[in-house]
């Protein structure tokens, strides 16, 4: 009956699925060409309909608790950024250049929304503290992460420079979620009463992301400079990284005193990043030929951070 958490999870099979797609019959010439266009349009989709959900009441509920705030956002954009940094030299002896820039990159990125307030829910810690650590995170990455990829990343054969960064978060990714915010009251029950289609939605958006950047990396010889032995430094990598702020997050919110509920909110809220805004902001932050090997130790992450987290709900929700 337990076996089930470990293995992989819906949208990780369709990621996958969406790789092989790729390496197998990679889009090339015009048809690569409008599946870039369709994708860009699929990605401000996916962040009006992330504005149109967010409720604002659920943020402004949980401003109070803003100790606890702080120390996720800390976590996120300090702590997170500061392993990625510290590990450098291990991480450049067991990966290449390319990759190591994918590892910074899913370093700087927001916390998830929907799992850490799941995770938090089944742990029995303080959702509503959860809804808006998670909302909160997520709204300051539009302007965090592509600063400090601006500050920490040189992208080669790129000058991207953080003024021209933050235009293309502002038109793209911005607009689309304001505008999101600003309909939400006339969409808010349209929306709920599809929530499993505007999923299905969501999912799509970033699946065609993904199809669209792997099938340029393919083209560009991904997976002859990508031997099996660099996937599993990756994977390595990624359970050290996990390790260490997930140690972190616990020491830093026992030590300051906050109660097991709170603790289990910082837990689950600073120790994750969130592929559904990984993966439409490195479209828009990285050439489109390293967006593939980009997105790799994310992908990585994400199903280790789902099923590390899954083991650690439970074992929260039977204190």
């Amino acid at each position: 009956m337990k076996r089930p958490r470990f293995l992989p999870d819906n949208m990780t099979l369709l990621l996958l699925t969406m790789v092989i797609l790729a390496s197998i019959f990679p889009a090339r010439g015009s048809v690569a060409t409008g599946f870039d266009y369709l994708s860009t349009g699929m990605i401000a989709l996916l962040f009006f309909m992330h504005g149109a959900k967010l409720s604002r009441q659920a943020v402004i509920a949980g401003i109070t608790h803003w100790r606890l705030h702080l120390l996720v956002l800390l976590m996120t954009f300090a702590a997170f950024p500061l392993i990625g940094m510290l590990l450098k030299p291990m991480m450049l002896w067991l990966v290449t250049p390319e990759l190591y820039i994918g590892i910074l990159f899913l370093c700087v990125l927001p916390s998830t929304v929907q799992s850490s307030i799941a995770f938090t829910a089944l742990a029995r810690g303080n959702v509503p503290a959860a809804v808006c650590s998670a909302s909160a995170s997520n709204l300051l990455g539009i302007f965090l992460t592509p600063l400090l990829v601006s500050m920490m990343i040189v992208t080669q054969g790129e000058n991207h420079s953080s003024l021209q960064a933050m235009l293309k978060i502002v038109y793209q990714l911005l607009l689309p979620f304001v505008a999101g915010q600003i309909a939400r009251p006339w969409l808010q029950s349209w929306m709920e009463k599809r929530a499993s289609s505007l999923k299905m939605l969501d999912q799509s958006s970033i699946l065609m992301v993904v199809y669209v950047a792997f099938s340029e990396a393919v083209s560009e010889g991904l997976w002859q400079q990508l031997p099996l032995t660099m996937l599993l430094s990756l994977l390595v990598i990624s359970v050290v990284m996990l390790g260490m702020i997930m140690f972190l997050t616990t020491f830093a919110s026992r030590r300051l005193g906050f109660s097991k509920e709170d603790e289990i909110t910082i837990f689950f809220c600073g120790s994750k990043k969130s592929l559904a805004s990984g993966v439409p902001m490195a479209k828009v932050l990285f050439a489109s030929h390293t967006v593939g090997m980009v997105l790799l130790p994310l992908m990585l992450f994400h199903q280790l951070q789902l099923m590390v987290c899954a083991v650690m709900a439970q074992r929260y929700a039977k204190r």
